[in-house]
């Protein structure tokens, strides 16, 4: 049984073995979480190089060579090689270094899995399958990126705004619990849904008086 996390990297030392799409798609996830990353590959997608050459990461360009995650001390390390030879030595190198490992296409090596994702702001819905089925996860991603429009992220910021306000007017969390169980209604999210985040803020403010003067 695997634990979900959503992980801060920010400023960690992350590593990429490889340079195919697989390695362009975990840079892309890994840049936009703001970490310190280095993809060692002797070629890369086009897409790859183009940020390379802007300086978004630094790119090791050659094959991958034992002793280098010892020397850096990844956090993170990504084998996506065609090699599966290189993968696993690189796995058995990244763990000697205390780093944990994510091997593409083959999950008995990994320490960790990386989910379909769908990120709206702050908001972040992630599927996951154990590393068994990475289309289906992607397929799952794609129908409910229509249930989940970039209007949820920007309710999330709302909430954010009402929750601190509702410390000062609910003072115990055993009564913002139950605030929540009762104002985050289904009529409220298929407010937010439909784009309507002004209704939905009423509703939910009005609702705040409602609670007060029942408890």
């Amino acid at each position: 049984m695997q634990y979900p996390i959503h992980m801060e990297i920010a400023g960690r030392v992350c590593v990429i073995i490889g340079g195919g799409r697989v390695a362009e798609r975990k840079a892309q996830l890994l840049l936009q979480a703001g970490a310190h990353l280095t993809v060692i590959a002797p070629s890369l997608t086009n897409p790859l190089y183009q940020e390379a050459a802007t300086g978004c990461f630094f790119w090791l360009a050659r094959p991958y060579e034992a002793g280098f995650l010892r020397r850096v001390r990844p956090f993170l390390v990504f084998c996506t090689t065609d090699n599966h030879a290189v993968n696993r030595l690189a796995a058995e190198e990244a763990r000697e270094a205390c780093a944990l490992v994510n091997v593409a296409d083959e999950p008995g090596l990994s320490d960790f899995f990386v989910p379909a994702s769908i990120r709206r702001g702050k908001f972040l819905l992630s599927i996951g399958t154990g590393g068994l089925s990475p289309a289906f996860s992607r397929c799952l991603r794609g129908q409910l990126e229509q249930a989940f429009p970039p209007a949820f992220g920007l309710w999330l910021e709302r909430l954010a705004l009402v929750r601190r306000e509702l410390k000062e007017k609910l003072p115990t969390s055993d009564d913002r619990q139950a605030f929540w169980r009762m104002a985050l209604s289904r009529d409220i999210i298929d407010l937010v849904r439909a784009g309507q985040l002004d209704r939905a803020e009423v509703l939910i403010r009005h609702a705040i008086i409602g609670f007060r003067a029942q408890s």
